[in-house]
């Protein structure tokens, strides 16, 4: 995206805004399915939790997509986007046993990560199909925060398990389709994530029917300068062998999944926001946005670190500046970070701002959401108007305290 097409996307929207690009999405889809194209059957799952806006969702329905959804919520907004029931599995974490068949109902595939619920879906659903999610107990990234394959997680079916796992399913009867397992976020070492490939294999050979294995995702990118990324095309090489062989050893050719969320659409977005005050005091240049963590709490939950440029200042000289928000709260997004020399009204513009950024947006301080907008074939499309004060007062009922 060009300096000059995101200025005008802010003078023309408003800041602070989101702004997506459509053919960036694309080229990461594309990228992925040709390296795994030696697999016969690739199915892509997009993880909606990433970035749920429904133009979103249409468009990866446009690519061939599938979704990924930890909620009914998310699994309604597939269908209104216009995905079919059997392209979506559900891949919820501690939701009711109701909630689960409630969106069994709706014909969508059911994802279960743990035994209780698993006894008793399979007790009173024994011919729907389910997938068992399993922790194999391996962490393919280094962040702990974004992890979930620890041995202590509250995700998915400890492999140490397995013997009451198939307990169950014996006992119940029911229609094991698939098997899954997710390591977490920020695949650093390909040969640890091949190695829990080996341990989902083995887990794998408990269930005859399988139709489907879903490795989850995690796949890194770059956030930074010089930042190390998975290299997806040694994965697919390696990993789609190594499935193409179990295939054969099965006796049965299954349909190899992912769920990538970041890895789609997390370079595709950026966010924008003004400098409303350049704050200098003894030892430190603040730049204070019309932003805080109510809009991108990354790092601030995370300690992630999202390059910042000055797209009004391109060109001025490096200083070093620590960027912070108007929230009433710590909410710093860089501590003396060079960028170009920033002047009040000014427009910062956040990289990697595509996954798990405006989802988690609040109205904390009662700010309003901003806006998102998408560029599809070179144009800017708005497909969320930011929030007014009717939204703030939406769901809120005033009684008469008289």
């Amino acid at each position: 995206m060009m300096s000059q097409q995101l200025l005008q996307i802010a003078k023309d929207f408003g800041s602070p805004v989101y702004v997506y690009n459509a053919e960036k999405i694309e080229q990461q889809y594309k990228r992925l399915t040709k390296a795994f194209g030696k697999v016969e059957h690739l199915r892509v799952n997009y993880a909606v939790k990433a970035l749920s806006n429904i133009s979103i969702l249409k468009f990866f329905n446009s690519l061939g997509s599938g979704l990924d959804t930890v909620s009914i919520q998310e699994v309604q907004l597939g269908l209104k986007a216009g995905f079919e029931p059997e392209q979506i599995i559900f891949t919820p974490n501690g939701v009711s046993l109701e909630e689960i068949e409630n969106v069994a109902e709706l014909g969508v595939q059911i994802n279960i990560d743990n035994l209780s619920i698993l006894e008793q879906f399979g007790t009173k659903h024994p011919k729907v199909p389910v997938c068992i999610r399993v922790n194999p107990h391996v962490m393919a990234g280094g962040n702990t925060n974004i992890s979930v394959g620890h041995i202590d997680s509250k995700f998915g079916i400890s492999i140490h398990q397995m013997p009451l796992l198939k307990r169950i399913v014996e006992n119940t009867k029911m229609n094991i389709n698939g098997i899954h397992m997710h390591t977490g976020s920020d695949i650093l070492d390909i040969d640890v994530f091949l190695y829990a490939s080996e341990i989902l294999f083995e887990a794998a050979r408990n269930f005859k029917d399988l139709e489907f294995i879903d490795f989850g995702s995690g796949f890194k990118v770059p956030y930074k300068e010089g930042d190390i990324e998975t290299n997806i095309e040694e994965l697919g090489e390696k990993l789609g062998q190594r499935f193409n062989d179990f295939c054969e050893e099965y006796g049965k050719t299954l349909t190899l999944a992912f769920e990538p969320g970041k890895f789609l659409v997390s370079e595709a977005g950026v966010f924008l926001a003004k400098v409303n005050v350049v704050k200098q005091t003894t030892s430190t240049v603040f730049a204070q946005i019309d932003s805080g963590f109510n809009h991108l709490i990354r790092p601030m939950l995370y300690g992630s670190q999202h390059e910042i440029s000055n797209i009004s200042n391109p060109k001025g000289r490096e200083r070093f500046y620590s960027v912070v928000g108007y929230i009433c709260e710590t909410d710093t997004f860089a501590n003396n970070r060079r960028i170009n020399e920033i002047n009040e009204d000014d427009i910062l513009c956040f990289k990697n701002a595509g996954a798990y950024c405006f989802t988690m947006a609040s109205n904390y301080n009662s700010r309003y959401r901003p806006a998102e907008v998408l560029i599809y074939n070179g144009e800017a499309h708005l497909i969320r108007k930011r929030e007014t004060f009717d939204d703030i007062l939406k769901n809120q009922i005033e009684i008469d305290l008289r």
